[in-house]
């Protein structure tokens, strides 16, 4: 579906993939879509109050690391060694300046780190203890392991070790948004895939993959299958059909997803364009998932339902 344009606009994700309607109780139901509310709360105060879309999307990834119930941060998923390695990635669409980390491990709220490397580097993208070591440099709040492991994660991967079975459970926070400027941005943060290689990097960090923006068409933030959307590009190439094609953002976002689908990519994506259009398809059972335009409420929904509508 498509979001009419409004003066300031935000949406978020909170993953996307299996997730069953008869598996999912209704407290835990509530609970996920409180935490996407807090988010958009989060990224909506700074928009509302006449602040950037960069601060926003940063505002409300940092409300969904923090939030235990999704991988990213605090929650995140183990690697097959027991470890955590995160990754995240934020973009501004005034310049395309952009600044990304990639397994990482230590600092408190991985796009926090992101940025700082936008900000204070002339670097894009750091990895692994070199991210690390750049944080804890200019004074990042770090976190132990026990901070970001949860009961259910680590059962996941207790579970997963014991069966054997290939690497699984994506999830994949992310924000865009248009300010009162008409300025865009996005950011994307993962603990990535359940189980994983260690070494393993998704598309979240990976700029024209799984985050982009540009003032001139759109931003994304895409969760899911992590190899496809790199191989196909997926951000990007929703920006391109809006540039090169004309679409618009809803008819691009839905086909790109389309065809990752008959690939056997499975995710979905959030998108919002110059002018303040949203569209956040999905191919999935489910994609956590929310918005909030400007003298508006949060819209959060899981499935292929009528948005719930929060008036907190």
């Amino acid at each position: 579906m498509s979001i009419e344009p409004a003066a300031f606009a935000l949406a978020v994700h909170g993953g996307a993939g299996t997730i069953r309607r008869e598996r999912t109780s209704k407290a835990a139901r509530a609970a996920y879509h409180a935490g996407l509310c807090r988010a958009l709360l989060a990224g909506g105060a700074v928009l509302a109050g006449g602040g950037r879309a960069l601060d926003a999307v940063a505002a409300a990834v940092v409300a969904l690391e923090d939030d235990p119930l999704f991988n990213a941060g605090r929650g995140a998923s183990l690697t097959a060694a027991g470890t955590f390695e995160m990754d995240a990635a934020i973009m501004d669409g005034r310049d395309r300046r952009a600044g990304a980390v990639a397994a990482v491990f230590g600092p408190k709220n991985p796009v926090t780190a992101a940025r700082a490397v936008m900000d204070a580097s002339p670097h894009v993208l750091l990895v692994a203890e070199g991210a690390a070591a750049f944080c804890r440099a200019r004074g990042l709040a770090f976190a132990e392991p026990q901070y970001f492991e949860t009961e259910a994660r680590r059962r996941e991967w207790r579970e997963g070790m014991e069966r054997r079975r290939a690497p699984g459970g994506h999830g994949t926070v992310g924000a865009v948004a248009r300010d009162c400027d008409g300025n865009l941005a996005a950011a994307t943060s993962t603990g990535g895939i359940a189980g994983k290689v260690p070494g393993r990097v998704g598309d979240s960090p990976l700029v024209g993959a799984g985050t982009f923006a540009d003032n001139r068409t759109c931003a994304v933030s895409a969760t899911g299958h992590g190899e496809f959307f790199i191989r196909w590009g997926v951000a990007f190439e929703v920006a391109a059909r809006l540039a090169h094609l004309g679409q618009t953002l809803d008819r691009a976002a839905a086909a790109v997803i389309a065809e990752l689908a008959a690939q056997g990519g499975e995710g979905g994506l959030v998108a919002i364009d110059r002018d303040g259009r949203l569209a956040l398809p999905f191919n999935t059972p489910g994609m956590y998932r929310g918005y909030l335009k400007s003298g508006g409420a949060p819209h959060t929904a899981i499935w292929d339902e009528p948005y719930c509508v929060s008036r907190s």
